[in-house]
């Protein structure tokens, strides 16, 4: 079992480039996290032994459950939430000093939040995960469509190759936003824009 005690006190790490609109988003992202008292541990640098598997399954529909029973208490989560890792296709919970092996349905992040922000005078599309992570979409953070069980769900990619579900509620604000078009083969677009980065998704 993880030893919460190796959760406390992380090291706050931000990749940063020179390009001054990414220095200005991960300056938002740094103040925001501090005002939800969260940040991104430094995962990437932590290099455990594995420890095998425990019995927690994240399922499609968001529940978190162990050993049968549904994990209820929302801060446990956002606390397993904060050391997830995905590697060769499967998902861990990774502290410094163990990697332990999780069951994933589909993605275990999802997104029940969007907004739009202003960053240097652009306007940017942020999702806010229910475990309180932020997103800016950009390049490195895009939203996309990928099927499930046969049905199209609208993803965005979060950190360490994970990605986060949009929740229906969500998806339809973030429609709102933006707009929707039909192609040459009377396919439904939905037209995005979060600041200089624009993309298309088929609905």
């Amino acid at each position: 079992m993880i030893n919460q005690n190796n959760l406390l006190n992380p090291t706050e790490k931000l990749a940063i480039s020179d390009d001054k609109n990414l220095m200005d988003i991960a300056q938002y992202l740094k103040d925001a996290q501090a005002g939800h008292k969260k940040s991104t541990l430094p995962l990437e640098q932590w290099h455990p032994k594995l420890c095998g598997a425990m019995d927690l399954k994240i399922k499609a529909n968001g529940e978190w459950w162990h050993e049968g029973q549904l994990i209820k208490r929302q801060a446990l989560i956002e606390l397993f939430a904060s050391v997830l890792w995905k590697e060769d296709n499967k998902f861990y919970l990774k502290t410094p000093v163990e990697q332990i092996e999780i069951s994933v349905e589909d993605e275990p992040l999802f997104v029940n939040q969007v907004d739009q922000v202003q960053i240097e005078g652009k306007t940017y599309i942020q999702l806010t995960t229910t475990t309180q992570d932020l997103v800016i979409v950009d390049p490195e953070h895009p939203v996309f469509m990928r099927e499930y069980e046969s049905e199209l769900r609208p993803y965005v990619h979060v950190r360490f190759g994970i990605n986060a579900l949009i929740q229906r509620s969500a998806f339809f604000h973030l429609i709102e936003m933006g707009q929707l078009l039909e192609n040459d083969k009377n396919e439904t677009i939905l037209s995005l824009q979060s600041g200089d980065f624009h993309l298309q998704l088929g609905t």
